[in-house]
């Protein structure tokens, strides 16, 4: 009960932070309805997560919701003269970018979980958690960065062979095609 508690002030205090760019939208929509944002704020994480188990386009809504945010806080971190932010956002792109290519082929897995979005929502929220450890430093932790030291003269070598032939085909047909042309 004590760690609900703990959830429901910092809750609170995001939604009166003025640094937040959701706080203009609660006040406003407190004063119109006097209703108190933190109602608020449970009614429309309530509909989004009926929407994601049961509306249409569900896919839809947990992407933007795994890319408006981070993405707002990622152009924020880059303006900002603080690099650690910077390697914070670039972590949670690069768990987002591992589990995009590693649910590509799982169709099968939308039709056996019936609420996959809303737990890929969750998956999402948790990675970009405003806390120190969260969903991506864990992950990038734990899978992605001993994967990539396991790998990473392969990659490498794939990598500089890669371009080094694209470099060539681009060469070849793109500068001699211009060439017969003159």
């Amino acid at each position: 009960m004590i760690k609900v508690q703990e959830i429901k002030d910092q809750v609170d205090k995001s939604l009166t932070d003025e640094s937040k760019p959701w706080t203009p939208i609660f006040a406003l929509l407190e004063s119109k309805t006097g209703v108190k944002r933190s109602y608020l704020f449970s009614g429309f994480v309530g509909f989004v997560v009926l929407y994601l188990i049961f509306g249409y386009a569900a896919q839809l809504v947990c992407n933007i919701i795994g890319f408006v945010y981070p993405a707002y806080c990622s152009i924020r971190a880059l303006e900002s003269p603080n690099k650690e932010d910077d390697t914070k956002w670039l972590t949670y792109w690069t768990v987002f970018a591992f589990l995009s290519i590693v649910e590509f082929p799982s169709e099968i897995i939308l039709r056996v979980i019936p609420v996959y979005w809303l737990l890929k929502c969750i998956f999402f929220i948790w990675c970009y958690l405003p806390i120190e450890n969260n969903g991506s430093i864990i992950l990038y932790r734990r899978l992605v960065r001993p994967m990539y030291l396991k790998y990473q003269n392969n990659i490498e070598d794939v990598t500089s062979k890669l371009t080094s032939q694209a470099t060539k085909y681009i060469a070849k047909n793109l500068f001699e095609d211009g060439k017969k042309g003159e």
